[in-house]
């Protein structure tokens, strides 16, 4: 054989071996997969018989719960159509007992319509016999009704009238009586339950000294420590023979005590010139200032009056500094205070109104500036800048007359400023001058035609005037006290108010023998 039937041959073998070596392994591959396939439906058939068990499962507990609540909703209709059951079973009994009662009401309707058709009719009868009686009473006294009426009417009605007045007047008398009694019981039982100081201040204070030789320290070398003394505190120094004393003269207190305390720290520390002095002065000055508010604040914490404006209180602390008639200012608003409260609780006021009305009532007596002002009217301006009420303002302005009063706590203050400055040893004056204005007074009313005779009583707060009757009438007399009034406040000068009573009266005398 030659070479290429072999070549050929083994070209044919291999091709051959190739191909029957793929088909073996293609037969292979294919019965591999339909395993794979096989294994994969049968997985795919577990998978879905667990499924379709799961399922099944969760379809049956739904359907329970479903069930269970279909049931309670059954059973709460079941509740609910029971109960309105037994409310319609109500309704239809209390709908038939209605209709009961309402065929008794109309029973009782008809009847009470039967009872008032005969009262109606036996009223028509009392009225027919009422006219006859009446036109029989007529015929019998020979006058009408209406005269009958009008008569008795008028009868009555004087009888009314005089049992009335009578009546009035006999209340009017004991109410008189009785609040006179009331008024002095009140007005001494504060006077008792008050305790009351005086205290006499002058217009001079004098300032003891060691030896003579500090006079002449005092006054320095051609007087320029004296000079410089008054013109930084304003106060007169007097240096004389008076040993170991020299005065201080002065009308404001604040500026004496300054010049008091400078002189004694001047004294003590022993260097004395124009310098030292003028600092001095001014130091002692603000604690005097100091020792002012702290002196309106200790009496207001005293008497327990709350929520003044700081700048009253200041004026409080210099009242300490102030007289009135030789009467400390301080002390006497501090006492009318205590009387008003006891007089306000007596009349079932606000004691503490009262209190806080009386201790500022003379607010207006310590000015930073002069004023024209009277000090009642100005307290009362002061106290409305500060925002005080209304009743308290009154009462400051009211408490010498000088405005009208619209609050009971003005005539309070008013009577317990006169009790404070009016009691034995609370107020001086010089004896020259005290019965030289009474004898003004007198004298003054004296001046005018028809006046017969005068008399000042009451430490000249009155004025009693009495008048020929032949002289002046009744009506004359009104305008008599007005005018003294007016004259006396336009040409004296008087602590307080002056009252003017003006007598006529008419006396007839017989003698029997």
């Amino acid at each position: 054989m030659g070479i290429v039937p072999i070549i050929i041959t083994a070209v044919i073998a291999l091709v051959v071996g190739g191909a029957i070596m793929w088909f073996v392994s293609n037969s292979l591959t294919t019965v591999k997969s339909k395993k794979i396939l096989e294994n994969a439906q049968k997985e795919a058939e577990t998978i879905k018989k667990d499924k379709l068990l799961e399922v099944k499962e969760q379809y049956i507990s739904l359907k329970a719960d479903l069930e269970s609540q279909v049931n309670a909703k059954n059973a709460k209709l079941q509740a609910t159509e029971s109960r309105l059951k037994q409310q319609e079973i109500a309704l239809n009994q209390r709908q038939s007992e209605l209709s009961k009662r309402r065929n008794e009401v109309d029973m009782m309707r008809e009847n009470m319509h039967g009872q008032l058709d005969a009262i109606e009719r036996k009223r028509q009868d009392l009225e027919k016999i009422h006219r006859m009686e009446i036109e029989r009473l007529e015929v019998i006294s020979g006058i009408s009704a209406e005269e009958a009426k009008e008569r008795l009417s008028q009868s009555l009605k004087e009888e009314a009238q005089t049992a009335a007045a009578a009546y009035i007047n006999e209340v009017m008398e004991e109410a008189k009586m009785t609040a006179n009694k009331e008024a002095k019981k009140i007005v001494v039982q504060s006077i008792q339950r008050v305790a009351t100081e005086t205290a006499i201040e002058n217009a001079i204070t004098v300032f003891p000294i060691e030896s003579d030789e500090i006079k002449g320290r005092i006054i320095g070398r051609e007087g320029r420590n004296i000079r410089a003394l008054e013109a930084a505190t304003g106060i007169e120094i007097i240096v004389d023979d008076t040993p170991e004393a020299i005065v201080l003269s002065g009308f404001d207190p604040v500026r004496r005590e300054v010049a008091r305390l400078a002189l004694h720290q001047l004294v003590q520390d022993g260097r004395i010139h124009p310098a030292r002095i003028e600092e001095v002065v001014n130091k002692v000055r603000k604690q005097v200032e100091e020792e002012i508010v702290e002196t309106g604040k200790r009496t207001t914490i005293d008497l327990g009056v709350h929520g003044l404006h700081p700048d009253l209180i200041r004026m409080i602390g210099r009242m300490k500094y102030r007289s009135s008639y030789g009467q400390n200012l301080l002390q006497h608003s501090r006492e009318t205070a205590n009387l008003c409260a006891v007089m306000a609780a007596e009349l079932g006021l606000n004691p503490q109104k009262a209190k806080r009305a009386g201790l500022l009532h003379d607010i207006g007596k310590v000015p930073d500036e002069e004023l024209e002002l009277p000090h009642a009217i100005y307290g009362m301006k002061l106290a409305e800048k500060y925002k005080e009420k209304a009743d308290i303002c009154n009462a400051i302005g009211a408490h010498h007359d000088e405005t009208e009063m619209t609050t009971l706590l003005a005539p309070i203050v008013q009577v317990c400023d006169a009790i404070s400055g009016a009691r034995p040893g609370a107020r001086r004056e010089i004896v020259e001058a005290y019965i030289k204005r009474l004898n003004d007074l007198e004298q003054l009313a004296l001046s005018y035609p028809g006046v017969v005779k005068t008399y000042a009583i009451q430490a000249g707060r009155e004025l009693r005037v009495i008048v020929g009757a032949d002289r002046i009438t009744d009506v004359e007399t009104e305008s008599l006290s007005n005018e003294i009034a007016k004259k006396i406040q336009d040409e004296m000068t008087y602590p307080g108010q002056v009252k003017i009573t003006v007598i006529r009266e008419t006396r007839a005398v017989a003698f029997a023998k």
